[in-house]
């Protein structure tokens, strides 16, 4: 299985919110609260159950650190923004050479 960021099986959903949960040390319900506020965007089954990819358990270790560092949920989002913005900018040079 290629677990590369950025490849298919990398940003495939395939953990429940549960194991999510117990992978990064978080609540369910705060995980929830990430997911209104836009922080991640997990997959859906056909049935609507969450489905957290590789990529979507890194970033909510992420958040779970940028918690730790005090700041807040709105802060994070901003981080989080940012740090997406570096990695496409980072693409694109490596694209262009």
């Amino acid at each position: 299985m290629n677990q590369v960021p950025g490849s298919q099986d990398f940003r495939r959903g395939v953990f429940a919110i549960s194991v999510a949960a117990d992978m990064t040390s978080l609540q369910i319900q705060n995980i929830r609260v990430y997911e209104r506020r836009g922080l991640l965007a997990p997959e859906r089954s056909a049935g609507g159950t969450r489905l957290y990819s590789r990529a979507d358990i890194e970033t909510l270790h992420r958040i779970r650190d940028l918690l730790a560092d005090g700041l807040n949920l709105a802060g994070i989002a901003h981080v989080l923004a940012l740090e997406a913005e570096v990695a496409r900018l980072r693409a694109r040079l490596r694209q262009a050479t």
